[in-house]
């Protein structure tokens, strides 16, 4: 039988960093005339024109952070609108899933609308929240609120119900209250589930910024990219998505060290594979 191999934890991030510059060189390869003639395309310049070109790319985002520094109060709105909306639709989730699990008459009642809800395209309700909040910050919020809210509303409303019956008789029978119940039963069988949907929340809590400001901004990271595309500059629209998915990546980074703080308890894979 095949056994399978895993790299080290040291030499990991080696292999990963390899990877990453490798299809930087394959793209940089395909999207640089004269290079290699692309075959998908009669001339060869229109691979650049639709994927831009990764050494241009990269003199756009050192030219907004070092030379020129104009991206700095951009990002600090697309940032501020992102961390408000992940807080409060997180906020909002874990509260409204730990009540409907632990209320079924309120759960039976009100389970049909929230599947309404959560069936509906939010993306919709970009225009209705610029109508409401105006364009500022507000409506960028709201949409974001809107889908992460839903990713923790079920993933606690689930880790909830899946709690084990033995556990929940057993802790009865010690004397256990509702509080306690909460606090050492219920809250830790959902932790996991909750940091799921938290490392899935960071991306839609981006979403929900960059499509706020895409429809009525005057700053932000999505504007600068909008007013890209308006001109057809594809390396600055690649630049603007190549900064967002990096600080995407350091805000699930910081929830990851969260959760590791929080749930010491829980065995690694490693470990687990020991015992």
């Amino acid at each position: 039988m095949w056994k399978l191999i895993k790299p080290r934890s040291q030499t990991l991030w080696l292999w990963q960093l390899g990877l990453l510059l490798a299809l930087f060189a394959f793209w940089h390869l395909m999207t640089t005339p004269g290079l290699i003639p692309p075959m998908m395309f009669a001339d060869e310049r229109q691979a650049a024109f639709f994927f831009g070109e990764p050494v241009k790319i990269f003199a756009r985002v050192w030219s907004w952070f070092v030379r020129d520094a104009d991206i700095y109060q951009h990002l600090g709105v697309t940032l501020a609108e992102t961390l408000l909306a992940f807080a409060v639709g997180a906020a909002l989730g874990l509260a409204g899933g730990l009540w409907l699990a632990l209320a079924p008459l309120a759960s039976a009642l009100l389970e049909p609308y929230i599947k309404a809800f959560n069936a509906m395209p939010r993306i919709i309700l970009a225009p209705i929240f610029s109508v409401w909040f105006g364009l500022g910050m507000g409506s960028k919020v709201a949409l974001g609120v809107t889908l992460v809210f839903f990713i923790v509303f079920f993933n606690v409303y689930q880790g909830v119900k899946e709690v084990s019956p033995v556990v929940l008789a057993n802790a009865r029978m010690l004397g256990a209250s509702q509080r306690q119940l909460l606090r050492h039963v219920y809250l830790p069988s959902a932790t996991s589930w909750v940091f799921s949907s938290l490392h899935t929340s960071v991306g839609l809590a981006f979403v929900g910024a960059v499509v706020g400001e895409y429809l009525g901004s005057s700053q932000g990271v999505g504007y600068l990219i909008l007013q890209a595309e308006g001109s057809f500059d594809i390396n600055t629209v690649m630049a603007g998505i190549l900064v967002l998915t990096a600080f995407a990546l350091v805000l699930d980074q910081l929830v990851g060290r969260i959760e590791k703080h929080l749930m010491k308890w829980q065995p690694r894979s490693g470990e687990t594979e020991k015992l």
